[in-house]
Order: C-alpha cells, then sequence, then structure tokens
C-alpha cells in the first residue's frame, strides 16, 4: 500500500502525523486488497477561508483500487476529526468494495445467474 499525502495551507506536529498514518492503517484490516502494492491511497488536506469556522479545513481521500476508484471528502474545523469522518465514510465503500470483488460474492452472482 502507497500512501501520498498532500497538504496546502496546513502543517502537522510528528504526533498528528502518526496518529494519521494509524487512521489510514486501519482502512487495511477492512479489505486485502489495501495491502497489495498496487493500492495507492492520497490523502489532500486543504485550509480554506470561508465564513464558517467549521468548513475550513477540507480532507479528500482517494483510493486506487483494482478495478475501482474510492473517493471520499469531508470538512470541518480539525484536520483530524475531517480525517475521521472520511475514515468512516471510506470504510463503508471498502466494505462493498471487499463483497464485491471477493470469491464469495462472485459465486453467489454466479449462483444466482444459473437460477434466472
Amino acid at each position: 500500500m502507497q500512501v501520498q499525502h498532500f497538504e496546502k495551507g496546513i502543517s502537522y506536529n510528528a504526533d498528528e502525523l502518526i496518529l494519521l498514518a494509524k487512521k489510514i492503517g486501519k482502512l487495511a484490516t477492512y479489505c486485502r486488497f489495501l495491502k497489495d502494492e498496487g493500492s495507492v491511497i492520497r490523502v489532500e488536506a486543504e485550509k480554506r477561508d470561508t465564513k464558517k469556522d467549521r468548513d475550513q479545513v477540507k480532507v479528500m481521500i482517494t483510493v486506487h483500487l483494482p478495478k475501482e476508484t474510492l473517493r471520499v471528502e469531508s470538512r470541518k474545523n480539525q484536520v483530524l476529526e475531517a480525517v475521521d469522518s472520511c475514515i468512516k465514510k471510506l470504510a463503508e465503500q471498502v466494505k462493498t468494495y471487499k463483497e464485491m470483488h471477493s470469491g464469495k460474492a462472485k459465486a453467489h452472482i454466479a449462483a444466482r445467474r444459473s437460477k434466472e
């Protein structure tokens, strides 16, 4: 798994970077495809001047997997809050991806088609 991190207008201390890496690493527990060398996780964090304080930080996470690309976005006032929100959203997408691309799902779909 390759993790690419881009930041615009935001700086992290060492503790925040370690916590961010742990949160991203938890995604690999949901699906074995995330552990492959071919998978790429791109994290983009951007601080913007907005009228609403709760929307100042925008985090986008893009996961490139075999046969599919997953993408989530969240706007919060703190970077780690936005990352948490993205991870929750992405976990559901990864679980769906796993179901669609695992051997059990393919066998189930084939069995369903043969009944029809």
